[in-house]
């Protein structure tokens, strides 16, 4: 009979369903998005994780729900950073690739995980790592265990022999042992990389497609992989579902890509008109990094960098200044991307200020870390907006971002996929 008993109770426990977890927020204002004029005192109610109604007032919470103040705040939709490294720190002490296991990665990435969400960014792209270090964080800031946003992998990125992303700087047995099994040459074998990068876990394909400023090698910052190479990148990856993102500088570099079908275009320093016309009439989202440039540029002449960089940091000063604002002026689809890392983690919505310096109007500006980043991701009917459904990524700030984009430097409150983060 004690036996029965047991077994009954035990079946009730496994068939009731879990209770939901509920979150009511009171709201000074609330931003739902980029186009629409904030709403006044509002409710937002989330279950699950999951944003379930906005209602106007302050409405009364269910029995059981947890209530949340920011009655003295503006709730907005958390930001999106489309070009991050959390694994890594700034510095030029490039030898460290030799010395430190990826497993330190993860949990320098943890660090940084947690520094950024803090700063209101509830979704990243992470935008090259160790084999498996951005896959590893990426789990663990998914199932609660690490405080930090939702994360896009990429893992290694592609490169070809010798080109910025692959090892350089080392005695040759070094670089070989360092190599990360990334480099391709040719149609075929490019992709194979990418169907490798596929089968070990990247949401994303990150490539390398002209030199770069932080290499230890002075090849320029035009084109590395061949047409060929980059078409049959973008069509495997293409075919497996995935998109792909290319780092590139050189004017011809950046044509190359859009033409090739590459989705993003990561820095486009050099960017010209004929390489925006190609990138307008594909399609391709221009991801401008401008605190990159200002991160290495403030870390000018402290002998941090070796000489090969600190030429190329210069080099690529003025223009880092004035490029983005004419590819916005030649019509060039742009969106949210900082590449943190090269400079102080948590420091990413400085990109707005420097994007407002190169004329992009504040809206403008808020809706490429948010509408246009989460279109750019696929995941415009999940992230980006404050709306029935979508997931409870939200922040909290001071005044309206809609007019003034560096209120969202002073994050208040963070909350991902309906997680608290303090």
């Amino acid at each position: 009979m004690r036996i029965a008993a047991l077994l009954v109770l035990g079946a009730a426990i496994i068939g009731t369903p879990a209770l939901a977890e509920t979150t009511v927020i009171h709201a000074g204002a609330v931003v739902v998005d980029a186009d629409s004029q904030p709403r006044g005192q509002s409710t937002v109610t989330v279950t699950d994780g999951r944003i379930v109604s906005i209602e106007d007032g302050f409405a009364d919470a269910p029995t059981g729900a947890t209530v949340v103040d920011l009655r003295n705040k503006t709730v907005a939709p958390g930001l999106v950073d489309l070009h991050v490294h959390l694994t890594g720190d700034p510095g030029g002490d490039f030898w460290k690739e030799a010395v430190e296991p990826d497993e330190w990665g993860v949990v320098v990435g943890a660090k940084n995980a947690r520094l950024t969400a803090l700063a209101g960014f509830t979704t990243v792209r992470e935008a090259g790592s160790g084999r498996e270090s951005a896959f590893a964080l990426r789990r663990g800031t998914e199932e609660g265990f690490i405080a930090g946003p939702r994360i896009v992998a990429a893992g290694p990125p592609l490169a070809i022999v010798g080109g910025h992303g692959d090892v350089s700087g080392f005695r040759p047995e070094v670089n070989e042992v360092l190599d990360t099994g990334f480099t391709c040459t040719g149609a075929v074998e490019c992709a194979e990389k990418v169907r490798l990068a596929s089968q070990n876990g990247a949401d994303v394909i990150k490539i390398t497609a002209t030199g770069g400023v932080l290499s230890q090698q002075g090849r320029g910052l035009e084109a590395h992989f061949s047409d060929a190479e980059m078409k049959s990148i973008a069509d495997t990856a293409h075919s497996l579902g995935l998109q792909v993102m290319a780092h590139a500088h050189g004017a011809r570099g950046v044509e190359a890509a859009s033409r090739a079908g590459i989705d993003t275009i990561e820095h486009g320093t050099y960017l010209d008109e004929a390489a925006a016309n190609e990138m307008k009439k594909n399609g391709t989202v221009l991801i401008p990094t401008l605190m990159a440039f200002q991160g290495v540029t403030e870390r000018l002449g402290k002998g941090i960098y070796t000489p090969v960089v600190e030429e190329k940091i210069r080099a690529v000063a003025e223009t880092a200044r004035v490029f983005m604002g004419k590819a916005m002026r030649w019509g060039v689809p742009i969106a949210f991307g900082t590449d943190a890392g090269v400079f102080g983690h948590g420091r990413n919505a400085g990109e707005f200020a420097l994007m407002v310096a190169q004329g992009m109007g504040h809206r403008e500006a808020f809706a490429t870390a948010t509408t246009n980043a989460a279109k750019v991701l696929g995941m415009e009917n999940e992230i980006g907006r404050i709306a029935p459904g979508y997931s409870a990524d939200l922040i909290a700030i001071d005044g309206n971002p809609l007019e003034d984009t560096a209120t969202l430097e002073n994050v208040g409150w963070v909350m991902v996929r309906g997680r608290v983060i303090d």
